[in-house]
């Protein structure tokens, strides 16, 4: 390249948009990165993506707010008779129809809805607790203190639950719903025990378990503030397909009269007082009996849709 050559292009003024910029792009990059998403924040976008388990929690939330506010505005009274309107069909004065002493099943339907929901709920929940505790503490000592607390579980695993319901309520000699609940519990809490032992030893052996450990804390403090926390996903859906199984167990033993009693009703009882009417009038069992089985399908198609939702697995 000759002397002219080199001072032309010296004296040419360079434009910077004449040149680019090479490599990342930061600007852009940033309008197409992803935000962190907490582990709860996902799992809940990911429930409400399961259709069918949105649907079954909006039914659930529809049916809870029945059973509060539908006997405290409703017109009728839940233990007014009126003979003169007995086992009348479901009509516009009476949606559902009335009862052989002309009380209005609307209204009984509803508040008798109150006592197996709670029934359902609490049952739940106590099995939970009580599983929880039981389990964290045999996976936290292992050896023969695990052994010894897991033979306990599979004798009381042994013994079918519904007979053990059946014999607790006819020993304590009482139907009130702290009784059933009792009853209902003795053993239902095995299973969730089984399942937290099982998370809970993989757990055990992890580092920050190990810490506290050393560091001096107490078990039961490092059960319920480091193990429990870090099975809460699990525990949350299996107490989801428990509840189920307590509606059931109400309404089975109020069906056969061992369950709530008169003034009190739930759904169990008012399936069993129609029992004698079903042939000619089988609304009477219908409405309770739809709204045991919607509840539970309810409880169950929820449940499967947290399971999908909590699995870390199918975390995007």
């Amino acid at each position: 390249m000759n002397e002219n050559a080199v001072n032309s292009i010296q004296e040419e003024a360079l434009d910077p948009k004449d040149f680019q910029i090479q490599g990342a792009d930061t600007a852009s990059a940033e309008l197409f990165a992803r935000k962190p998403v907490t582990y709860w924040r996902d799992a809940w976008r990911r429930f409400f993506e399961n259709k069918l388990a949105v649907v079954a929690l909006c039914l659930l939330i529809v049916i809870t707010l029945c059973t509060i506010f539908v006997p405290i505005f409703s017109s009728h009274s839940i233990s007014a008779h009126d003979l003169l309107n007995r086992k009348q069909w479901p009509s516009a004065q009476h949606w559902f129809g009335t009862d052989d002493l002309g009380r209005d099943l609307f209204v009984r339907v509803w508040t008798g809805g109150r006592v197996s929901i709670v029934i359902g709920v609490l049952g739940a929940a106590i099995v939970a607790v009580v599983g929880c505790i039981y389990g964290g503490i045999a996976a936290y000592f292992g050896g023969k203190v695990d052994m010894l607390m897991m033979r306990i579980v599979e004798i009381l695993s042994s013994v079918p639950n519904l007979l053990v319901v059946i014999m607790m309520s006819v020993v304590l000699e009482s139907s009130s719903i702290p009784t059933l609940l009792f009853a209902m519990t003795v053993t239902g809490w095995c299973p969730i025990a089984r399942l937290v032992r099982s998370q809970m030893l993989q757990i055990s052996r992890s580092e920050y378990v190990m810490a506290a450990r050393l560091m001096g804390v107490s078990p039961l403090k490092i059960v319920v503030r480091h193990m429990i926390p870090n099975t809460f996903s699990v525990i949350i859906v299996a107490v989801t397909f428990r509840i189920p199984g307590f509606i059931f167990g109400e309404a089975f033993l109020s069906y056969v009269g061992l369950g709530v009693q008169p003034p009190n009703t739930s759904w169990g009882a008012l399936s069993s007082a129609a029992q004698s009417s079903l042939l000619y009038y089988p609304y009477m069992m219908f409405f309770p009996a739809l709204l045991i089985a919607l509840t539970m399908l309810s409880f169950t198609l929820m449940g499967d849709g947290l399971r999908d939702a909590l699995d870390p697995k199918l975390r995007r």
